[in-house]
């Protein structure tokens, strides 16, 4: 536990510690047509979502970081408010957890996995363009706003564009964590324009944890037992990339150049704070 511990607290610049900020959004919420999809049996995506973002919580919270969700209850929550709730929070990255589902009978009884996706204007396919067309409120939503120049947007914010960058890591991470710990099918990283993720100043991604439309993938999401290794699965990822991207960076940062002398301690690549060099 201790090793965990360390990794979901990020050093500063300064050497400190502090403990790693996470905003956890379960997708949908309150009634139709804001409740997501529906599964067989009565299953609702907008109750596994705030199950599973709940047993998150809990993992994250025991290895000591600060977790925050967008919703707690089954209501909705405007999409604008779920990233002024993250970039308040000045949280380090931010992942939404939904429930994919096919319309057509025959798709539902054969589709199934898993899928992460990162922001991009650019679906990668017409399925992923309809998919963020009904998480942002159908054909109709505001589209994802688009600047004249893109390069020269993301000039004008580096970090946005670091963010950026890191979400597409993220999704990485978080889709390998969950393949493996649940042994799901692999529907891959994917992007495209959902506007939940379009605001945020973090690393983002919204994580499809599987279908609720198939007969079978969607009565274990409905399960306490599964939902747990969901959300040790997504815990598992956040934790990688704390270590593997955020507190690499923040280290890096924190290092003094080779040729000066210090006698400040020196932060390690877990986080921890080493003691100085001990003279005989």
């Amino acid at each position: 536990m201790l090793a965990a511990l360390c990794l979901l607290a990020r050093p500063s610049l300064a050497g400190q510690q502090h403990p790693l900020v996470v905003v956890l959004d379960p997708g949908h919420g309150g009634r139709w047509p804001h409740d997501g999809a529906h599964g067989g049996r009565g299953l609702h995506e907008k109750a596994i979502a705030l199950q599973v973002a709940q047993r998150t919580k809990a993992e994250l919270e025991a290895q000591g970081a600060t977790v925050i969700l967008t919703r707690d209850a089954d209501e909705d929550i405007p999409l604008a408010d779920r990233v002024r709730i993250a970039n308040e929070a000045g949280a380090d990255l931010f992942l939404s957890i939904h429930c994919n589902a096919m319309e057509k009978r025959e798709d539902r009884k054969v589709t199934r996995g898993v899928e992460t996706y990162f922001l991009s204007p650019d679906p990668t396919d017409a399925e992923a363009r309809m998919l963020a067309q009904l998480e942002n409120g159908g054909p109709e939503a505001v589209p994802l706003p688009k600047a004249a120049d893109a390069v020269t947007g993301i000039l004008n914010d580096l970090a946005l564009g670091q963010a950026r960058n890191d979400s597409a890591v993220l999704a990485q991470i978080v889709q390998r964590h969950m393949v493996k710990g649940l042994r799901a099918q692999s529907r891959g990283v994917r992007q495209a324009p959902f506007l939940v993720l379009s605001g945020t100043r973090m690393p983002s991604v919204l994580v499809e944890i599987g279908f609720i439309s198939h007969p079978r993938e969607g009565r274990m999401m409905s399960r306490h037992r599964y939902q747990a290794r969901v959300a040790q699965a997504l815990a598992a990822g956040v934790r990688d990339f704390a270590e593997e991207v955020l507190s690499r960076r923040l280290v890096a940062q924190a290092r003094p150049p080779a040729a000066e002398k210090t006698d400040a301690p020196a932060v390690n690549g877990a986080g921890l704070v080493a003691s100085p060099a001990r003279t005989r």
